[in-house]
C-alpha cells in the first residue's frame, strides 16, 4: 500500500481529524473549567505530526514540545488517556502528574512533551544514542518548533548528533512564531543554514501537505536508519491559535500578501482524497465516527477519579535495591588490610560497573583518550571503545544524553568536570532526570549517575571551587552522596549505578590522592547509610566529604583534652536520614555541624531545623554550623584560608559547645 493510494490518504486523515476534534474539544473543556494549567493547542499543525510518525516503527522514539498533543496521538496514544490527563485524573497517561505540557509514554516510544524549549532535543540525542547500542535500527525524533533553534540546548544536542553521526531527526514545525515574536524577529538565518553550519543534512517540506510529509519522512528515517547523517527537517506550517489558549493575539500582524498563510492540512488531504475519487460518504463515515470516538472519551475521562492525597510522593523515587541500616561503624567487615588512594577506587569501581554490565556506559569531557582532567579515568576507553564516549564541551547535551538513554534502559554514568559547571546543564538535572519518572506517574527509567567534584583550598577561585550539594538537595527526585574516604568512594559509586534514581556522585579534588583501606570488589555502601567515625559522649559532630576527615583529626586532638566526640559522616546528603544524629544527640545533648558549602542556607541549615523540629528536647545548647561565610570563594591564599573551615575553627566551636 503506497502512501498516495486512496485507503492511505484517507487512514492518514482519519488520524488528523482526530486530532483536530481533540484540539476543538480541549479548548471547549479548558474554558469550561475541566481543564487545569495551561493548554498549547496544534490546531493547523496536525499534517506534521501525522506525516511524520506514518513512518516510525514501534521502537522508534519521539521526544515532543509543550505543543505536543499532537504527536502523542500520531504515535499512539488514546483520546481517552489524553483528556484524562489533561484533567489531571488518576486514568491519565501519567496518572495526573503530567498534564497538558508534558505528556509521556516511554513504553511506546514518546519520551516527553516538554515545557522547557529546546529541552526535549538532547533527551532524543540520548534515545539515538541508546538506538545505536541496540544495533535494531531504531530512530529517534525530536519534534521542535522554530524558537527552539535559538537555545543552546538546540545547537548543543544538534552539534554532538552530527559529531557522532546519530540515528536522530530534529523535526522543525515552523508555524512562523516563537511565542509572541514573528520567526524573522528572532533568527538572523535560515533554518537550512543553521543545519548547514552544524553540518546536518536539511530538508524543506510542505508541512500542511500530510502526503508530503509522510513520503519525505519515509525517505528519511530509512537514511537514517541505514547510517546516514542525522536530518533537520523543515515543515513550514501553521498556528491556528495563539502560544497558548486564551492568548489575545496582539501581536499578530495582518498577513504579507507575499508570504500567504499555509493552507488548512484538512482541506489539503480532503482536496488530496477528492482526487483520488474517495467517496465523500466514505470521509464523512470516517469523520462520524472519530466524533463519536471523542464524545466517548471525554466522558469516560470525567468519570475517572482524582489521583488520591495518599499518593502525593507516588514516583518520586523508585525503591532502592534494599533498605540499608541507618549506621555503619568504622571498622567495615570489607576492609582487607592494604590501602589504596581515592581516585584509584573510583576508577576501580568504573571499571567493575562496566565489566559487570553492558548497559553501563560512561560520558563526558575528555574523559576517555585523557582519562580526565585529574586522570581518573585513564584506561577505560582502551578496553570499551564504544562505552567511553568522549564528548564535546557540552554539558547540556552530554545531561540530556544520559536522561535520553536512562529512559531506553541504560545506565548512563556522566561526568561534569567542575561542580561550578552546574548552571550550564541545570535544566536537564533538575527539570528532566529529576523530575520525569513523577511526571510520567513512574514510567520512565532514570538509572543516571552523575559525577562531579569539588574542592576549595588551591586558589581555584570562585568559578572552580564551589560545594553547590545545597542546590541539589532542594530538588525532589535526586539523590546525592558525598563520599570521603576510598572504599566510601568506591562502594557508594558502585550504588549509584545501581541504583534506579538519578544520583550525583560528588568527589572530592583534594581527596584523590589521599589513602584508606581498600575493600572487597563486591563491597558496596548503601544510599542513606551514615557511617560512624568515631564514638563519644559529649558532643556529636555531623560533617562529610574532606570536611569529615578534617572532623577526624578534631576529634582525635579533643581527646586529648578529655573531650569525647562522637563523628557521624553522613555520605548521603539527600536523601537526609536524621536517625543516627538524633541517637547521637540523645547521649551527648550537643551538635556541631561542619561543611565545606556556603554556611547561609547551606545543608547545616536542615539539620539543625530538622533537630530543632524532631529532637529539641534532648538539646542542652545551640545548634552549632561551621561553615564558609556567604562569600564567593577567593582566589588570594590568605582570603581563601580565612573563608575555609580548618581545624583551628572546629577545635574552637566544638571546646565553645562542651563549655555551653
Amino acid at each position: 500500500m503506497t502512501i498516495t493510494s486512496p485507503a492511505t490518504v484517507l487512514e492518514l486523515y482519519r488520524r488528523m481529524f482526530r486530532i483536530r476534534r481533540f484540539e476543538e474539544q480541549a479548548a471547549i473543556l479548558y474554558r469550561a473549567g475541566h481543564i487545569p494549567g495551561f493548554v498549547h493547542l496544534a490546531i493547523g499543525q496536525e499534517a506534521t505530526a501525522v506525516g511524520a510518525c506514518f513512518a516510525l516503527r514501534d521502537d522508534d522514539v519521539i521526544t515532543s514540545t509543550h505543543r505536543g498533543h499532537a504527536h502523542a496521538l500520531a504515535r499512539g496514544l488514546t483520546p481517552v488517556e489524553m483528556y484524562a490527563e489533561l484533567m489531571g485524573r488518576e486514568a491519565g497517561v501519567c496518572r495526573g502528574r503530567g498534564g497538558s505540557m508534558h505528556i509521556a509514554d516511554p513504553s511506546r516510544g514518546i519520551f516527553g512533551a516538554n515545557g522547557i524549549v529546546g529541552a526535549g532535543i538532547p533527551i532524543a540525542g540520548g534515545a539515538a544514542q541508546a538506538a545505536r547500542f541496540n544495533g535494531k535500527g531504531g530512530v529517534a525524533v525530536a519534534f521542535l518548533g522554530d524558537g527552539a533553534l535559538s537555545t543552546g540546548a538546540f545547537h548543543e544536542a544538534a552539534n554532538l548528533a552530527s559529531l557522532w553521526e546519530l540515528p536522530l531527526v530534529l523535526f522543525c514545525e515552523n508555524n512562523r512564531f516563537s511565542e509572541f515574536s514573528h520567526f524573522d524577529d528572532q533568527h538572523p538565518v535560515q533554518v537550512e543554514d543553521r543545519a548547514r553550519g552544524l553540518g546536518l543534512r536539511f530538508r524543506r517540506i510542505d508541512g500542511n501537505d500530510v502526503v508530503a510529509v509522510a513520503e519525505a519522512m519515509t525517505t528519511i528515517l530509512a537514511q537514517v536508519r541505514d547510517g546516514g547523517r542525522p536530518y533537520l527537517v523543515e515543515a513550514l506550517t501553521l498556528r491556528v491559535r495563539g502560544h497558548y489558549e486564551g492568548d489575545p493575539q496582539h501581536y499578530r500582524s495582518p498577513a504579507n500578501p507575499s508570504e500567504p498563510e499555509p493552507r488548512d492540512p484538512l482541506i489539503v488531504a480532503r482536496e488530496r482524497l477528492a482526487a483520488a475519487d474517495v467517496p465523500d460518504a466514505d470521509i464523512a463515515a470516517v469523520e462520524a465516527a472519530i466524533e463519536r470516538e471523542i464524545d466517548e472519551a471525554i466522558a469516560d475521562a470525567e468519570l475517572s477519579p482524582q489521583p488520591p492525597a495518599s499518593e502525593l510522593s507516588l514516583a518520586v523515587t523508585r525503591p532502592r535495591p534494599s533498605a540499608p541500616a541507618s549506621v555503619m561503624e568504622i571498622a567495615d567487615s570489607a576492609a582487607t588490610g592494604e590501602t589504596w588512594k581515592y581516585f584509584e577506587a573510583v576508577r576501580a569501581a568504573l571499571h567493575a560497573e562496566l565489566e559487570n554490565d553492558d548497559k553501563v556506559f560512561v560520558a563526558g569531557i575528555d574523559i576517555g583518550a585523557s582519562g580526565n582532567v585529574f586522570g581518573i579515568t585513564r584506561g577505560l576507553k582502551d578496553q570499551w571503545p564504544s562505552r567511553v564516549l568522549d564528548t564535546p564541551i557540552s554539558e547540556t547535551a552530554i545531561m540530556g544524553l544520559g536522561v535520553g538513554a536512562a529512559m531506553a534502559g541504560y545506565k548512563p554514568v556522566l561526568e561534569l568536570m567542575y561542580f561550578d559547571f552546574l548552571g550550564v546543564c541545570l535544566d536537564q538535572i533538575m527539570n528532566q532526570a529529576a523530575k520525569l519518572p513523577y511526571m510520567t506517574g513512574g514510567q520512565a527509567q532514570m538509572a543516571l549517575t552523575l559525577r562531579t567534584q569539588i574542592g576549595a583550598g588551591r586558589s581555584s577561585g570562585a568559578q572552580h571551587s564551589q560545594s553547590l550539594e545545597a542546590m541539589l538537595c532542594h530538588i525532589p527526585g535526586l539523590t546525592v552522596v558525598m563520599p570521603s574516604t576510598p572504599s566510601d568512594a568506591y562502594g557508594l559509586l558502585r550504588a549509584a549505578i545501581a541504583d534506579p534514581n538519578p544520583v550525583v556522585v560528588v568527589e572530592h579534588r583534594l581527596l584523590y590522592g589521599s589513602k584508606g583501606p581498600t575493600c572487597s570488589p563486591d563491597h558496596l555502601v548503601p544510599i542513606g547509610q551514615a557511617a560512624i567515625r568515631s564514638r563519644g559522649t559529649d558532643l556529636t559532630i555531623v560533617s562529610w566529604s574532606r570536611m569529615a576527615t578534617v572532623c577526624l583529626e578534631a576529634v582525635n586532638h579533643l581527646a586529648t583534652e578529655g573531650i569525647s566526640a562522637e563523628l557521624i559522616d553522613l555520605r548521603t546528603i539527600a536523601p537526609l536520614n536524621m536517625t543516627p544524629i538524633l541517637e547521637s544527640v540523645a547521649t551527648t545533648s550537643r551538635l556541631l555541624i561542619v561543611h565545606e558549602a556556603h554556611h547561609d542556607f547551606g545543608p547545616g541549615a536542615e539539620i539543625a531545623a530538622r533537630m530543632a523540629n524532631e529532637g529539641l528536647h534532648l538539646l542542652d545548647a545551640p545548634v552549632v554550623r561551621v561553615a564558609p561565610p556567604h562569600v564567593p570563594a577567593p582566589y588570594s591564599p590568605s582570603l581563601e584560608q580565612a573563608w575555609l573551615p580548618d581545624l583551628t575553627r572546629i577545635l574552637d566551636e566544638a571546646r565553645r559547645l562542651v563549655r555551653f
